[in-house]
């Protein structure tokens, strides 16, 4: 079996890789995607948490009560304990299992931990967003109505001293690189890489900036320093992967885990909406798959895939089973990847967020308004080339990167939004025409389909702040 090495980006957004024309330079990702097989109609989901879940239960949020929001520091839950994870199945398969990064998926008790849900080893962070040097991360604890500043960063399942001022993407990968450089070659090697960058707050060493001055926006021109010091982190993996002899028994699959985040630098252009949202820019993720073993390569795949499909993939590449799982919505979908078969997946659930919040603007009513399915709802599902939404998908706007702030491209404030619409993804990818009244009959059938998965959804863990966390006792965040 092969050696399989899995690299998360963290607000990584569509604009913000070479290969879609950013002025960031990735050389070492356009490189390694031109050589394999890139993913140009694959989603996640719009946060880091359900995205996380998804990939590692190979199943929708609305099937394991976590359909809304993240994981906060001191809640009290955790992606529940009766769901078998890829790391778990790996590891059943002969692999070694290591992780590397960021967690976030729960961590109020011991059992939630990466150790103790199928990884040998863990170094990383267990919440969702820190300081790239001190590796701390503040949180306001509303019962004890107080915010702490406490390190986040853990060894096994000890807290990780002496990394300070270490920047965490150097960090993470100079730990990857050692377990590759060390893993015995005849034992397969399975490596989750959930790097940091590039999640707010914008930081990067001085002169990872230093190319990008010619871009005026700050936290633009910082982010594309942390976009760079990324790409070289990836680029650091492979060297690793072929000095150590893997490389030619090894796929490598690399994804971002929502659409880039415009208030902290990232961009989707020209996808409408960003991280938090239900539009294209908010789930269209960038990813590609390079391996030596793929039977065609330097090519683009547009057939359908999304993040719960890696789970019974990799399985599957593995020799393994999943049949100890609960029910699957991913799909394996290696020979569509590497053959050009086509994708077993036809229809993708974005999302059921009955308790979704925002500073909404008014969505008008539709002639929908009364259907089955609860159109108020903050919700979208794919089938085939049609999108519907419904409620307030999040932030509407498309962001143009800023050298383009002034050019004709721009489309201004979008169109009243309604609470049902359909799109054509496929001629209109960036949301511009709502086709619902033309297409009654399709908005029909999905709201059906809507209804389907709501009817089969579990309710909704999202526990208040726990009194009892705390991590100023211990100067850490960590289990209570």
């Amino acid at each position: 079996p092969p050696h399989v090495v899995f690299i998360l980006a963290d607000d990584l957004g569509w604009h913000d890789v070479g290969f879609h024309g950013s002025e960031i330079k990735t050389p070492n990702i356009d490189a390694l995607s031109s050589q394999g097989v890139k993913l140009d109609n694959y989603y996640v989901q719009p946060l880091c948490t359900p995205s996380r879940n998804q990939l590692l239960t190979g199943r929708y949020q609305i099937h394991t009560g976590m359909q809304h929001e993240i994981i906060w520091p001191c809640q009290p839950y955790c992606v529940p304990l009766h769901e078998k994870l890829l790391p778990e199945l790996m590891r059943d398969a002969g692999y070694s299992t290591h992780m590397v990064g960021k967690w976030h998926l729960g961590m109020y008790k011991k059992d939630c931990l990466p150790t103790r849900r199928g990884f040998d080893t863990y170094f990383g962070y267990l919440t969702g967003s820190e300081d790239y040097f001190s590796h701390q991360r503040c949180a306001f604890i509303s019962p004890l109505n107080v915010t702490r500043c406490a390190l986040d960063l853990r060894d096994g399942e000890e807290v990780a001293t002496g990394f300070l001022g270490q920047y965490s993407t150097h960090m993470f990968v100079n730990r990857a690189t050692d377990i590759i450089v060390k893993h015995n070659p005849q034992k397969p090697l399975f490596l989750y890489l959930a790097l940091q960058a590039v999640h707010a707050p914008v930081q990067v060493p001085e002169h990872y900036i230093e190319p990008y001055h010619f871009i005026q926006d700050r936290n633009r021109r910082i982010y594309a320093g942390m976009v760079s010091a990324l790409d070289e982190a990836v680029g650091n993996i492979t060297v690793a992967l072929r000095a150590s002899g893997l490389w030619q028994n090894t796929v490598l699959v690399f994804s971002t885990d929502n659409g880039g985040q415009t208030l902290s630098g990232g961009n989707n252009w020209p996808l409408r909406g960003r991280k938090w949202s239900l539009w294209e820019g908010g789930v269209r993720g960038v990813a590609f798959v390079s391996s030596p073993l793929l039977q065609r390569s330097s090519v683009v795949s547009r057939e359908l895939f999304h993040i719960s499909d890696w789970l019974p993939t990799l399985v599957g590449l593995a020799g393994g089973f999943t049949n100890s799982t609960k029910p699957l919505d991913g799909f394996d979908v290696w020979r569509s990847i590497s053959e050009g078969a086509p994708s077993p997946r036809v229809e993708l659930l974005h999302n059921i967020d009955p308790l979704y919040v925002d500073i909404a603007p008014s969505v008008a009513r539709s002639p929908w308004s009364n259907s089955r399915f609860n159109v108020s709802i903050h919700a979208a599902i794919r089938y085939e080339k049609w999108k519907l939404l419904t409620g307030y998908p999040g932030c509407a706007y498309w962001f143009p990167p800023p050298q383009l702030l002034n050019s004709s491209e721009i489309y201004g404030a979008p169109p009243p939004l309604k609470d049902t619409m359909l799109f054509d993804i496929e001629s209109d990818p960036q949301e511009r025409w709502d086709l619902s009244e033309k297409h009654p009959d399709i908005v029909t059938h999905l709201l059906g389909r809507l209804q389907h998965y709501q009817k089969g959804s579990v309710p909704i863990v999202y526990p208040d702040d726990d009194p009892k966390c705390d991590p100023e006792p211990a100067g850490a965040w960590g289990p209570w």
